[in-house]
């Protein structure tokens, strides 16, 4: 965010098509609305509201040059405070304030190798409204994540936890007193989840749960969709009181292994009634938005990424999200 009364495009600026005379207050400028829009968009705010022509090929290079520079940043940072290296406070330094986190996956096409994975994390405080619960009726409080930050790689689930950890201790989470993952089924999550935040109180997302509810009911109904449909909203309740038996022991009997393992494997994760009292978020949707505000900028129409492009762009358009665009550039800079 700009400081108050701060014009968007300072007007003392100088332009020209050469972009070796753009200051760095208008390359500020540039890279960050190139976080937020398409290239060819950036370059339209620009012209209408700016009153500059800028081609959109010069927001591309600042925004590899600049990104380039902001990513570099990150990594040192997150070198500076793996997990090896970061000396925690002593027992009795905790904090109060209840912590979250939640991870996923999308996708992006990457030139020469296709549509691969980014991985994204979103680490935030943890919030108590008071709200009628679905399930039972009653007025309840409901935990919402507020004050969220995010981050994005293109890369394995080890350089997602590294990178993540980095902004854990950022954000204070390895003093909170009380910590919650929140995320799918996903096997590569809950092993990431087991190295670098074994304290937390791990849930598997509630709507995942229920769609696996419904596969479940499909496989055990295969020929019967008003059958299958009456099975899933019936142990939708057990699923939710964290009666998994009820739903397991129909699956073993049909010889149906693999949707009964799956509740099985997450049976601990599953305790949704047990955690809404506790008050933890038992849905992932702050992750799973934060997925769809990455892919808006990074998987439009025609949108084919090299490698090193990609990733610089994760890590502006992380920033952009999170708010703290101006913060990173600064330090980068520093």
């Amino acid at each position: 965010m700009r400081p108050a009364g701060q014009a968007f495009f300072p007007l003392d600026e100088r332009w020209e098509l050469n972009d070796s005379v753009y200051s760095p207050a208008l390359a500020r400028q540039m890279v960050w609305l190139s976080g937020l829009l398409p290239y060819a968009e950036a370059r339209q705010v620009f012209e209408r509201i700016g009153h500059r022509t800028i081609p959109a090929s010069s927001l591309w290079r600042q925004t590899q040059q600049h990104g380039q520079r902001l990513k570099q940043h990150l990594d040192h940072q997150t070198e500076r405070v793996a997990p090896e290296r970061v000396v925690l406070p002593p027992p009795g330094r905790d904090h109060a304030q209840r912590k979250g986190l939640s991870l996923d996956g999308g996708k992006l096409h990457v030139r020469n190798e296709g549509w691969k994975e980014f991985k994204v994390g979103a680490v935030y405080d943890v919030e108590l409204r008071r709200e009628l619960d679905p399930e039972t009726g009653d007025e309840v409080e409901q935990a919402h994540g507020v004050n969220m930050a995010y981050l994005g790689v293109l890369g394995n689930a080890d350089t997602l936890g590294r990178a993540l950890w980095a902004l854990a201790v950022a954000h204070d989470i390895p003093q909170a007193a009380d910590l919650s993952v929140t995320a799918d089924g996903a096997e590569w999550i809950w092993n990431l989840v087991a190295d670098y935040f074994p304290q937390s109180v791990q849930i598997v997302d509630w709507y995942h749960a229920c769609e696996h509810l419904t596969q479940a009911a499909q496989a055990l109904y295969p020929d019967d969709d008003a059958a299958a449909q009456r099975w899933a909203e019936q142990r939708r309740h057990n699923l939710y009181l964290g009666a998994l038996h009820t739903i397991t022991a129909p699956l073993e009997q049909a010889d149906l292994p693999a949707q009964a393992r799956y509740f099985q494997t997450h049976q601990r994760r599953m305790q949704y009634q047990d955690f809404r009292e506790q008050g933890y978020p038992i849905g992932s949707g702050t992750v799973e938005s934060g997925i769809k505000r990455y892919k808006a900028r990074l998987t439009g129409a025609g949108m084919r990424w090299s490698r090193s492009a990609a990733e610089r762009m994760l890590v502006i358009r992380s920033a952009v999200l999170t708010g703290d665009f101006d913060a990173l550039w600064d330090a980068a800079r520093n």
